[in-house]
């Protein structure tokens, strides 16, 4: 993000993947894709391509800042010494590639508090202590605290994504309330877990359902089957028809009678 293309501009990218079409086959490049940049230093740094320094974690925010873990197989190397090269040359000429983006280089270690310790440089970190559920609190001076954040958070955040733990970062003053807060978290999750899975939802016993004087019960008893309604219906459709024809011989009778009437007059 906010890099600017020109024509016949020469970049280099990371080949995401190769499709197959009716068309031809397309190519998916990318230039964010936290695994460029290894490929970069591999290009740079002859000790990484052969297999002497090893990139064992990225965490990267393209276009700001990007942390990269290393370690040496061999004792003799230093890893961030190969990475940077000499007076630099070689992490500017990643920096360049990338368009300003400042890089990290730390130390990978097997012990998690000195990974976490390395993760979070520059800042110069007092302690850390290791929690349940993947979690860890850095202690930190207050000289030190604002540097150890970053920026909107971004130092702590892009040292989690590298260590792959969840840091928080307090001052001495704030870490007993920082413990105390994470031990009620602690004990909140644990009652959950414990609680069974259907312990808030409501069971209807099976007596209400199976009681025989209960409106339950009673419902299919006393509900008419379909038979019987159809024979009420046909009852209905008879009794309809047969009122239709009374009515219609009661007008007849009227009319034959009012008809007698006229003729009588009319011999009178």
């Amino acid at each position: 993000p906010g890099e600017f293309y020109r024509p016949g501009q020469r970049l280099k990218a990371f080949v995401l993947k190769v499709e197959q079409t009716s068309k031809g086959p397309i190519i998916f490049l990318s230039r964010a894709y936290p695994k460029f940049v290894s490929k970069l230093f591999e290009l740079e740094v002859p000790e990484i391509s052969t297999g002497q320094v090893v990139v064992k974690s990225i965490a990267r925010e393209p276009g700001s800042r990007t942390k990269i873990a290393v370690a040496s197989m061999m004792s003799e190397i230093d890893p961030i010494g190969a990475a940077v090269g000499q007076r630099g040359t070689r992490v500017s000429a990643v920096i360049n590639e990338l368009g300003g983006e400042k890089i990290d280089i730390v130390e990978y270690s097997d012990e998690t508090q000195k990974y976490i310790t390395n993760a979070l440089s520059p800042a110069k970190i007092m302690e850390v202590k290791v929690l349940p559920k993947n979690r860890a609190l850095a202690v930190v001076p207050d000289d030190q605290l604002s540097l150890a954040i970053g920026k909107d958070g971004q130092n702590v955040r892009l040292a989690a994504k590298l260590t792959g733990w969840k840091i928080d970062v307090r001052s001495p003053e704030n870490l007993g309330e920082a413990l105390a807060q994470i031990e009620r978290e602690n004990e909140t999750g644990n009652i959950q877990e414990k609680m069974p899975a259907g312990a808030n939802e409501k069971e209807i016993p099976e007596a209400v359902l199976t009681e025989p004087g209960s409106e339950i019960g009673q419902t299919e008893e006393s509900a008419p089957a379909p038979e019987e309604l159809q024979g009420d219906s046909e009852k209905e459709k008879t009794a309809g028809k047969k009122s239709k024809t009374a009515k219609k011989g009661v007008a007849k009778t009227k009319k034959t009678a009012a008809a007698k009437t006229k003729k009588n007059k009319k011999d009178e």
